[in-house]
This record gives structure tokens, sequence and C-alpha cells, in this order.
């Protein structure tokens, strides 16, 4: 045996002690319930030692969300937090895959007519699913695609609003065609919602989902189709950054707007119930989603924000976020509208 062989031998045999090591760590009460969480989210890793790192992170955000919602049993938090397909990832890897809103800088934003607005005569509560504006959750996927959802979600919400009819739209449309040096859209590593519109209003028209479908990866080339135009829009609009009475005023008689949010905080994956109330949230946002309404809950005013994560994520697919808290998680800085 040559010295290369030994060498790559005790190689293996290093490593796999040091996975058997790791192994060992592990909670081996906890096992059936790995095993069922790799079935339910159908998890395939590519040898030993890729589980053993992703078993590792799975049961350190097991213990995060164990520890919160002991804390919220007790009065702790206002929110409770659950097991979902991203246990096995990073905060790192959730930001690098999910959240890839790029915040837009240097916006000529015109007088919005809902700046310094009270909001005295709009309702207390709306929920613009219950008046049939919005479509069901999708799954973006590691492709940071999330922009391309939200000015989706926004631009169905105007064409329920001017036709009666919900359509889906096509993220996959933007994310291919949006992606050009004119628009700058980076596919699915990121992009800005405002773009999104730019192109649909430039393109005279953006595909329904039924016929350009969602794939979760960039295309080589953009396969739109006019024949297959589901709707247009011919201009947007942004609201006054850090007012949330504005943003109120504008979801209670516009419908779904497209906002931006931080993302990052590493309870903001696993929420499931409640009012998502963290001090720690940043202004800086990182994730575009849809805001569908507001209300209060328990005492704590909230909007009501459709993700893109899939239905595993928060409560089918929504969470609720802190209202009224000093625009927590910056949901005010690139709040952004379609108008048909």
């Amino acid at each position: 045996m040559t010295p290369t062989h030994k060498g790559l031998m005790l190689g293996s045999v290093l490593l796999f002690s040091l996975c058997l090591r790791a192994a060992a760590t592990f909670d081996s009460r906890l096992d059936f319930h790995w095993n069922l969480w790799k079935k339910t989210h159908e998890k395939l890793y590519r040898n030993e030692v890729e589980e053993v790192s992703r078993r590792e992170l799975w049961e350190q955000n097991l213990m995060l969300i164990t520890k919160h919602n002991l804390e919220a049993s007790l009065g702790i938090h206002s929110y409770e937090l659950g097991m979902n397909h991203m246990g096995d990832l990073t905060p790192e890897e959730i930001m690098q895959s999910y959240a890839t809103l790029i915040p837009s800088t240097d916006i000529q934003r015109a007088p919005s007519p809902f700046a310094g607005t009270t909001g005295a005569a709009v309702p207390d509560t709306i929920d613009w699913r219950e008046k049939g504006y919005v479509t069901k959750v999708k799954m973006q996927g590691a492709c940071g695609s999330c922009w391309a959802f939200s000015a989706v979600g926004a631009l169905e919400g105007q064409l329920f609003k001017k036709t009666g009819k919900l359509v889906d739209l096509s993220p996959q449309n933007l994310v291919d065609c949006s992606s050009t040096p004119k628009y700058g859209n980076l596919g699915c590593n990121g992009g800005w919602i405002h773009k999104a519109f730019k192109y649909v209003i430039e393109n005279q028209g953006i595909d329904s989902d039924t016929s350009y479908p969602y794939t979760g990866r960039q295309a080589s080339q953009c396969n739109y189709n006019p024949s297959y135009r589901a709707a247009n829009c011919s201009s947007y609009s942004w609201l006054p950054e850090g007012d949330e009475g504005a943003l109120k005023q504008a979801l209670a008689t516009i419908g779904p707007i497209s906002v931006g949010i931080d993302a990052t905080r590493p309870r903001f994956a696993f929420y499931r119930s409640g009012v998502y109330d963290d001090p720690s949230c940043t202004q800086k946002i990182n994730h575009a989603v849809l805001a569908v309404g507001y209300g209060t809950l328990n005492g704590q005013d909230y909007w009501l924000v459709k993700n893109s994560w899939g239905t595993s994520f928060g409560d089918q697919g929504y969470i609720r976020m802190a209202r009224n808290k000093n625009d927590q998680c910056g949901i005010t800085q690139d709040a952004c509208y379609p108008i048909m």
C-alpha cells in the first residue's frame, strides 16, 4: 500500500470516527422524531457526514423552539414557534436562499395620498383573504425569488379588484424575464419589487402561472408569451417610510401591499402562531412578502403577512407581525403597490 493510500484510509477512518463521536452526542430519544421529520419534509442527504451535521443543527433549532415555547407559556412571548422544513438550516443559509430582497436606494418618492393619515376612516381589522383577493400560499424553494412572489401577490390583488377574477400570476415570468440589464433583477439571486412592476408595465403584461409555471430556477431565456397574458399594470406607487398609519390606510383602501422585512432573526423562520414581536428585529430589510391585512390579537396590534415559504411555515404560510411597534422589522421601508 502506497503512502498516499495509507493517508486516504487514515483520513477516512478519522472522519468516520468524528461522525460517530458527533452522533454519540445526539439525544437518542429524538431518533424517531428525526426520522419522521426527514420523511415529512422529504430530506435526503448525500452521505453520513452531511446527515450528522444537519441532525446537529436540527437538534439546536429544536432546543430553541422548545425553550421559546416554554417561555411563551409563562407569558414572556406573544407568539409560539414550531419545527418546519427549515429545521436543518443555519440562519445564514436561510438568508442566502430564502431572504434575498435587495433594499431600494435613491427612490424618488412622490407625495403619498396616505402620508400622515390617522386611519380613523378605515376599519379596525381587515383580511383580504376573506374578500377573495389572495391566492394560495406558494413555495419559492431555495431560489431567492421572494421579490417576484411579493410583486405577483400585489398584482393578483389588484387584478381581482378590477375584474372580480382571482388568477395565479407567474413569478417565473419575472424571474426569467426581468433579469436583463434593463431591469436589473437577479433571478434566483435576489431582486427589487418595483423593478418587477416596471417590467410588467413596459412588457405590457405578465403571463398566468398555469401558462408559465414556477420551476425554482432561472431559465436561460425568457419564455413570455403575450397570448397567455393574464394581467397588466400602468404604474406603481411607494408608501412613505416609517409611517405605519399610511400602510394601514393603504391596505384598507387599495388591497394587498408588497412590503420588505427583516426576516433574519433566528425565531422568525420557526414562527407558528400568535403575534411575532421581536425587539431585536432591525429595519435592514432583506425579504419580500405581501401584507394582506391587519388587526389586533389579545390586545396586540399586528400586520397579517403572506410569505412564500410554503404552508409548513408559520400559520399555514402566514405570519402576524407586530404593528405600531416603531416600524418593527422595517415593514414600511419598501412598501409598494401596482396601479392597474
